[in-house]
């Protein structure tokens, strides 16, 4: 990508975490590019920067106060670490204008923590993954096989700028971290590891997003058969155990069907 910021959809997104979408919906504006390439990326065709618009700084800013018109409990940047310069101004121009909801950071977390540093002032709530906790997983999946150490960083980095979290009378979250983990089929042990890392680093200083949406994508089986299933019930329930066994408090789980690909968005310049 460039310094130019490119979009793929902006509109009311209600599929977060209950306390970011609540019954009004997540201001989601999804960006282009990604400083990742997982292999069973959900949203690979903006990922790869193959679809988006180019939009100027105040059109970013627009878009911001757009989403809060229509209800937006927050405004959640999808992927936002390589435009970071260009969001933190376009978030001075809608602040200027009025915009007061909570600015969310929604990220794969492999950046610098310098980048996240940027952040302070701008961002209120961090949404970040840890992916991997494996160094061979994370190079077989992403070619990062310094993944856990680097995304440890920036989110040690957002923990500090966010603090604990607040909630208003609605039980909206206002400013804090909540960070998302994605169970892979067949790496529950993965999984495991990266949940008592983070409950052993943070507490209840942040949230945990323990997530059964893994949804295999058309193709992923021909170079990676074991990610051409969903994670079966037993494997995600002995996850959750773990860690309830561990005294985790803060967490989220999901029920029900979500690995689908009815839950991943159009991507075709809605709200741009």
């Amino acid at each position: 990508m460039t310094d130019h910021v490119v979009a793929a959809r902006a509109a009311l997104h209600m599929w977060e975490e209950p306390c970011l979408s609540g019954e009004k919906g997540s201001g989601a504006v999804f960006f282009s590019g990604c400083p990742l390439q997982c292999v069973f990326c959900q949203n690979r065709p903006i990922a790869l920067g193959k679809a988006g618009k180019e939009i100027s700084v105040q059109r970013l800013a627009d878009i911001f106060l757009e989403l809060r018109d229509q209800g937006a409990n927050n405004i959640n940047l999808v992927t936002p670490t390589h435009f970071v310069p260009q969001i933190i101004e376009a978030v001075r121009r809608a602040r200027t204008a009025g915009l007061s909801i909570p600015i969310v950071y929604n990220t794969g977390s492999y950046e610098n923590p310098e980048t996240i540093s940027m952040l302070e002032g701008t961002a209120d709530i961090f949404l970040p993954d840890l992916k991997f906790r494996d160094p061979e997983i994370a190079e077989r999946y992403a070619g990062a096989p310094d993944y856990f150490e680097t995304a440890c960083r920036a989110i040690g980095e957002m923990v500090r700028i966010a603090g604990e979290p607040e909630f208003n009378s609605d039980g909206i979250l206002q400013k804090g971290v909540i960070v998302r983990h994605m169970i892979l089929p067949g790496h529950t042990k993965d999984s495991e590891d990266i949940i008592r890392y983070l409950h052993e680093r943070y507490g209840s200083r942040i949230f945990i997003s323990i997530m059964n949406q893994y949804t295999p994508m058309e193709g992923i089986g021909k170079d990676y058969p074991e990610l051409a299933r969903k994670v079966t019930k037993r494997e995600y329930d002995k996850v959750l155990s773990y860690a309830i066994d561990l005294g985790v408090e803060n967490a989220y789980y999901q029920n029900g069907g979500t690995a689908k690909e009815s839950f991943i968005p159009a991507f075709d310049g809605e709200g741009i």
